[in-house]
């Protein structure tokens, strides 16, 4: 026997006495276990945030605000500008109306259901093209508000998570009660973390005048973009910062998914030094009591080379265990898993669903790999270079 056949025939032995070492082999996995959970928990956050922020973006959508604003709380632009950004070229027209919304956007306080503290919600002032101009929005239950009244429809997501606002309901912001209508769904996306109202009434309620924060327009197609750009920068009456929807929310998204990263990363290669250090415990005491078998295997032949692949593989193997078992809990316990953040840039909540996606998992069985490979390197090296009269003499 010599080459693959020696490495299979001693990694089947090997495999096969797992039941005798039970005890470090599943300190190993447990290990092992631990740091893929906590990889995958961790990033699904990031993970969760980006998808809900940038799938409320589109390619084809455009956002103009003042020029300087980080965000729509801090831009304003005026009614004589947001007619000038309508009739601009590259902005899709049904007839003879532009497709657009012109929007206002103020924070009110909720209580979050779970803990019963207070929460700053988005209270955005749409036009009847706000459905228009976003993707995958659609009325999930009751009627879309009347114009003129004090109505608002709430995002599905916000409605899951913050108290008083079910349909059929009433709640006061300020001075003012307010009807809850309906509800709409969008994909999932940071849209769903609002409350629409008519905006006409949204500026009386908050004496805002008849001036806008931010215009959403869609445009002929992509390209149209630059087109826009181009002829509102020329235009004196107006200094906008005009970008892609996507663009928008992306820079927005940014920031936190940086920090749950820069927070994760250093985590996880932590507690993987923990698991190799598991896992090489876990293998030197595998070739400790394996010392006789791996004499009397050598005695009749095996190579030092199949003695130390053998011993890699079983390790590499009590690692993928553990990276399967880590990964599936944690898409069990979090995928889906429904909480809300604080959005820095419009100092609101975002709701947002822990995200386990395939490509984390893969990354997690990685690491699993690689820990395995790093945790048994020395014992097989260790093993490979027992004597053989050595190791019959130890036992």
């Amino acid at each position: 026997m010599r080459g693959p056949k020696q490495i299979f025939a001693v990694t089947w032995l090997n495999l096969r006495n797992l039941p005798q070492r039970i005890g470090s082999s599943v300190v190993a996995v447990i290990g092992v276990a631990a740091v893929v959970l906590v990889f995958a928990a961790v990033l699904s956050m990031a993970k969760g945030f980006e998808r809900t922020m940038i799938s409320a973006g589109s390619d084809d959508t455009a956002i103009i605000m003042r020029s300087g604003s980080t965000s729509e709380l801090n831009s304003g632009l005026s009614n004589e500008q947001a007619l000038i950004i309508a009739e601009s070229p590259g902005v899709l027209k049904d007839g003879d109306a532009p497709v657009m919304s012109a929007e206002l956007y103020v924070v009110v306080d909720v209580k979050k259901k779970s803990t019963g503290t207070d929460a700053n919600v988005p209270f955005r002032g749409v036009q009847s093209g706000a459905f228009d101009v976003r993707k995958n929005v659609s009325l999930a239950d009751g009627r879309m508000f009347e114009p003129g009244k004090n109505e608002f429809i709430v995002g599905r997501s916000a409605q899951q998570e913050f108290a008083g606002l079910e349909t059929g309901s009433t709640i006061r912001f300020g001075q003012t009660e307010w009807s809850v209508v309906g509800s709409f769904e969008a994909g999932g996306s940071v849209s769903e973390s609002e409350l629409w109202t008519d905006v006409r009434v949204l500026q009386g309620a908050y004496r805002r005048g008849n001036g806008f924060q931010s215009v959403r327009v869609k445009l002929q197609s992509e390209a149209s973009l630059s087109e826009l750009e181009a002829a509102l920068e020329a235009d004196p009456r107006i200094n906008p910062d005009v970008m892609s929807e996507k663009e928008y929310y992306s820079g927005q998204a940014a920031p936190i998914s940086q920090f749950i990263k820069l927070v994760g990363y250093p985590l996880t290669i932590l507690m993987a030094i923990g698991a190799v250090f598991g896992a090489l415990n876990s293998m030197y005491s595998s070739v400790s009591v394996r010392g006789k078998e791996i004499a009397t295997l050598r005695a009749l032949g095996f190579g030092p080379l199949s003695i130390l692949v053998s011993t890699m593989i079983e390790s590499t193997i009590l690692a993928l265990v553990g990276g399967l078992l880590g990964g599936a809990i944690a898409y069990l316990a979090f995928n889906g898993f429904q909480v809300s953040t604080l959005n820095g840039a419009t100092f609101s909540q975002v709701v947002f669903d822990f995200a386990v996606t395939p490509d984390l998992l893969i990354d997690g069985l990685k690491a699993a790999l690689i820990i395995g490979a790093f945790g048994g390197l020395f014992p097989a090296i260790r093993a490979a270079r027992l004597p053989v009269a050595q190791a019959l003499r130890e036992l």
